[in-house]
């Protein structure tokens, strides 16, 4: 069993909200441990396949850091954390099994490990337990739960279709990253706020604050999965272009009028799936497109807005900490 993830790198908080925080992801996975267990050996394995192999627990800890903006951890804001990383981790066997991935956190993913059914199997069995967790905090929770699901996975569908015709891809995508990343990540410190006092206008201030932060989320890992090697990331790279997912860095290459680019629009547009060399070159060449730097630059503005939305909340060292978490955000390479 592996140790309590560590949380993400958040350079400008005091050593003492920095513990408080580590101590809530203890609490958080001590939580996810007693919930996934299971009296059938192997579905207790298969619960805990992903859960063991880490990740940043990067809901969980948004959760906990809104909650210092009310008064702090309690059990209930432990047991939201907890409920909204459980859905994450289930969405992820799902995710693998439409991406066809093979690792994920550094690890088989759960459909190499056990088959697409078994994965699919794992993750409702991941989203019921989730759902159990967030139905002891109350009527309100059951229903965010059930409305963020529906837009997750309503995301998940927009994202596999492309753009309808007369609208512009760009656009489309940021408004499919709403539902797919940033719903989860707004519920997360909606959560966070809720539970720990929050009058309504800070809780939708923080609801509106992740569901920004949880796109500029996304767009990083877009570029992520172009710029990074497995050995970074943890799992593969260019899934994305493997599977023909058009993210942003991908559109502003498409949309590039320079005859230059030729090459690489025919190799985005292309079946990449079997084709290991036309994937490797499509990565190399952009990696090295401007393309990759705009999309950096929308990805920073995005982060922007969620920390301008923070500016109604009066001054604290959890504000201070939560306009830091953006820039973190961003700027990970993993």
């Amino acid at each position: 069993m592996s140790s309590t993830p560590p949380v993400l790198a958040l350079p400008s908080v005091s050593d003492e909200l920095a513990a408080q925080l580590q101590q809530g992801i203890a609490d958080v996975d001590a939580l996810l441990r007693k919930e996934i267990d299971h009296d059938d050996p192997f579905i207790a394995e298969a619960n805990t396949h992903l859960v063991d192999a880490g990740g940043k627990r990067f809901r969980p800890m948004l959760t906990l850091l809104a909650a210092e903006v009310g008064s702090g951890r309690n059990e209930q804001v432990v047991a939201a954390a907890a409920g909204v990383e459980l859905t994450h981790v289930a969405s992820l066997c799902h995710d693998d099994v439409m991406d066809e991935a093979q690792l994920r956190r550094g690890v088989p993913s759960a459909n190499a490990a056990y088959g697409n059914s078994g994965a699919i199997l794992i993750g409702d069995l991941l989203f019921g337990t989730a759902s159990s967790i967030i139905a002891d905090l109350g009527a309100e929770a059951v229903k965010i739960q059930a409305q963020t699901f529906v837009r997750l996975c309503a995301g998940q569908i927009r994202d596999a279709r492309p753009a309808p015709e007369g609208v512009d891809a760009r656009d489309y995508y940021l408004g499919v990253l709403e539902d797919k990343t940033g719903v989860l990540i707004a519920t997360a410190a909606r959560y966070g706020a809720m539970f720990s006092g929050c009058d309504a206008q800070t809780v939708e201030v923080l609801r509106q604050y992740g569901e920004r932060l949880g796109m500029a989320f996304q767009l990083a890992d877009d570029l992520i999965d172009v710029s990074s090697e497995a050995a970074d990331l943890g799992k593969t790279p260019g899934t994305d272009l493997r599977e023909g997912k058009r993210t942003l860095p991908v559109l502003h290459a498409l949309a590039s009028t320079d005859p230059a680019d030729a090459r690489l629009q025919e190799l985005l547009r292309s079946d990449l799936r079997d084709d290991a060399a036309g994937l490797a070159e499509a990565l190399e060449l952009l990696r090295a497109h401007p393309a990759m730097e705009r999309a950096r630059e929308q990805t920073a503005a995005v982060a922007r807005d969620a920390q301008d939305l923070l500016d109604p909340l009066p001054p604290s060292e959890a504000k201070d900490a939560l306009r830091a978490l953006a820039t973190s955000v961003v700027n990970r390479v993993g």
